[in-house]
């Protein structure tokens, strides 16, 4: 596979409307698997607002767009600090979102925009990324392995009325 390499700009104000209408759209898909869908609505809605309660320009966020070398956006990326670290620690940061639109997947895309954040993060002195993964999806966790992320927490459930 070719080596890919992308340049992370600042999104627009109507890219970030896209991203967040995306963003929240999915996480709301797969909440919806844990409650009622009004109800995660709810809770991805309360989330945008807390974690970027001055939206595109919420201070210590980057909410990217990543071009290819022909200038066409592929994906973006939204990073920033951890939201678990302790009060001061400013080592961590934390991989909210990345997507790679559809017709850029499975061409290395996803491996160039992860390092192009990583590059960015490791630039501001943070020596950990950290990030959520939903267990099923399994293209998200390749592209994570791949990129050497390993395992720190896992939390597991089964539904007890499933014979």
């Amino acid at each position: 596979m070719t080596v890919r390499r992308v340049t992370l700009r600042k999104m627009t104000a109507a890219e970030y409307r896209a991203a967040t209408e995306h963003r929240e759209a999915e996480s709301v898909r797969v909440l919806s698997r844990l409650m009622p869908a009004d109800l995660a609505r709810e809770r991805v809605r309360l989330g945008t607002a807390r974690f970027l309660p001055d939206g595109l320009d919420t201070a210590g966020h980057h909410l990217l767009t990543a071009e290819n070398d022909s200038g066409a956006p592929v994906g973006h990326v939204w990073v920033g600090p951890d939201p678990g670290q302790i009060s001061g620690s400013a080592n961590s940061g934390w991989l909210y979102d990345i997507h790679v639109f559809e017709p850029f997947r499975r061409r290395g895309y996803g491996t160039a925009v992860l390092a192009a954040a990583e590059a960015l993060l490791a630039g501001e002195g943070r020596t950990v990324l950290g990030l959520n993964v939903v267990g099923d999806n399994e293209a998200a966790i390749a592209l994570y392995r791949g990129r050497g992320y390993e395992v720190s927490s896992m939390v597991m459930r089964k539904s007890t009325t499933d014979g």
